[in-house]
């Protein structure tokens, strides 16, 4: 694996507290500005695929909008549209909702992006099923948890008989499954990769299942620690073979932050700076709020934990409900941390939350990535920066040209496609 190439591509998140907004450093989250700036930079990096997240409901906790995340940006496609005519390489990569979009229409869009960007565009491919995300679309709840891959799976197969049924005299496609009754002659020729690059993102078993079975690119969390990653990595593998696939069908890119400084010391300084101004005092209640199921507004966010016990409220599928399922526990260990290392609630919040990335200097991280690299513990990362528009520069300017040094990344695009980026096989 000596000569395996590392991948980037930069993950704008659709819905965060992670992308800080309340520093003067911090651009606007939704003006064109910010996007066109932040994909040049990309493009620039050589790197393969801007991916844009979304939501399509504001969040919502204790029945009121909850106004700490970055959210509400315009619709991906769209978007990636407008900036595929300023972009000449990069990859654009919408995640789109299989359970709230119907598959003909959803097919026709996306294949008109991938033409008109000339084969660089991208699919994630994601599920809901939760009640309030479904009150916009007059399905609340109708969706079982369980259902969703079916559905998905359904979605995509008929998605590719679209795609795939251009023809000089296009003929009438018709598919009746549990979820869809499809009827469509396809509108759009393909593009020059034909057909949009599946990612996929779920961490499930179910989900890992899905994306052996469908996609080119997995998209995950496992990317912070070497050991963690190559586990899941040769989990993804072995599921690739149990598919019928080969182990390198699918290209594994997890989400990561990087931040960068000229020491070691200065690098840690500048990552609590960013902890800091991600877990705001508002944010550390409100997390801390989801865990013990209460209303902390007003607590100091600086003081110790709340000394009640948690309360297990009624699962109701909003945001976070489901990421605390064993509070009791949850807040042992909470207490635990906090009363071991002197910490704050929200200096606990921080040291409890997700580990997001790499911090150290672009030599060290360089290191560290052509490791990760050559091991097959990864094929690249998804880079979320956690400034707009400008995160990526140093990433750019200082990290490239060590990966580069190190003859682990490209040193110009050796395609015009996205699935040439990510030396996949033909469509």
């Amino acid at each position: 694996m000596s000569e395996r190439q590392l991948h980037l591509g930069v993950f704008f998140q659709g819905v965060n507290h992670w992308t800080i907004w309340n520093a003067p450093q911090s651009g606007s989250q939704i003006d064109f500005s910010s996007f066109r700036r932040m994909i040049a930079t990309a493009e620039r990096g050589l790197f393969d695929a801007f991916f844009l997240g979304e939501g399509l409901r504001l969040r919502e906790s204790g029945g009121r909008i909850h106004d700490l995340d970055v959210a509400g940006r315009p619709d991906a496609i769209t978007q990636l549209a407008a900036l595929a005519g300023l972009t000449s390489r990069i990859g654009l990569v919408a995640t789109q909702n299989t359970t709230y979009n119907e598959p003909a229409d959803l097919a026709r869009r996306l294949a008109g992006l991938d033409l008109l960007s000339q084969g660089r565009a991208g699919w994630n491919v994601v599920t809901t099923d939760n009640a309030w995300t479904g009150e916009n679309f007059r399905r609340g709840g109708y969706l079982d948890h369980a259902d969703r891959y079916v559905r998905a799976e359904e979605f995509l197969t008929i998605a590719r008989r679209i795609w795939a049924g251009w023809e000089p005299d296009p003929k009438a496609l018709t598919a009746l499954t549990t979820q869809f009754d499809v009827e469509i002659t396809p509108l759009v020729p393909p593009s020059s990769q034909g057909r949009p690059v599946i990612f996929q993102a779920g961490d499930s078993a179910e989900g890992r299942d899905f994306a052996a079975r469908n996609a080119d690119v997995i998209f995950s969390a496992h990317g912070s620690d070497f050991t963690d990653a190559l586990t899941f990595a040769e989990d993804i593998r072995s599921r690739l073979r149990t598919a019928g696939r080969a182990p390198d069908a699918l290209r594994i890119l997890p989400g990561t932050e990087i931040i960068l400084g000229d020491t070691e010391a200065e690098a840690q300084e500048k990552a609590r700076w960013v902890r800091l101004h991600q877990v705001t005092p508002a944010t550390a209640l409100a997390i801390a709020g989801q865990v013990w199921g209460l209303d902390l507004t007003g607590r100091d966010a600086d003081g110790p934990l709340p000394t009640e016990d948690p309360v297990v409220p009624e699962e109701t599928g909003e945001m976070g409900s489901r990421r605390w399922q064993d509070r009791h526990a949850i807040v042992r260990r909470w207490r635990e941390t906090a009363e071991a290392r002197g910490l704050s609630l929200r200096e606990t919040v921080i040291a409890l939350g997700p580990q997001r990335g790499h911090v150290g200097t672009p030599s060290g991280l360089a290191d560290r990535f052509a490791h990760f690299v050559r091991e097959g513990a990864v094929d690249g990362f998804n880079v979320s920066p956690y400034l707009t528009p400008d995160g990526l520069d140093d990433i750019v300017d200082r990290l490239v040209p060590a990966l580069q040094d190190r003859g682990v990344y490209r040193t110009g695009y050796a395609g015009t496609t996205l699935r040439e980026h990510l030396d996949l096989p033909p469509a």
